[in-house]
């Protein structure tokens, strides 16, 4: 993965809407904070192929960035974003690390399942 480059990350995004997509999404400090302090809570969040039909998508920020989909009832939102690939198969893979490496957030979305 490499540092988002807004222009290419913004018109991957775009080549989604009006379209349907699966969404593979993924938070977490839990492993990095609990061994740490053990009065940090653990948190995460995690889907893979939420089949979804995205209307808008939209990349914010000056990093770590901010992506966002509209769908026709609501809409999907990650922050913390730092790194992307476009892969193989043409996929959007979307990743925040923090400052030491770890994965902290991950957005995803492909054409097909994952």
């Amino acid at each position: 993965m490499i540092p988002i480059q807004q222009e290419e990350v913004s018109r991957a995004l775009q080549s989604y809407c009006n379209k349907s997509a699966y969404l593979h999404l993924e938070t977490t400090n839990g492993a990095y904070a609990s061994h740490h302090n053990e009065k940090v809570m653990t948190v995460g969040a995690f889907i893979r192929n939420g089949h979804i039909d995205i209307e808008r998508a939209k990349l914010a920020g000056n990093g770590p960035y901010r992506v966002g989909v509209k769908m026709q009832l609501g809409w999907v939102y990650a922050e913390g974003l730092t790194h992307y690939e476009i892969d193989e198969k043409g996929r959007l893979l979307l990743a925040g690390y923090d400052e030491e490496g770890r994965l902290a957030v991950a957005f995803q979305l492909s054409n097909e399942p994952f």
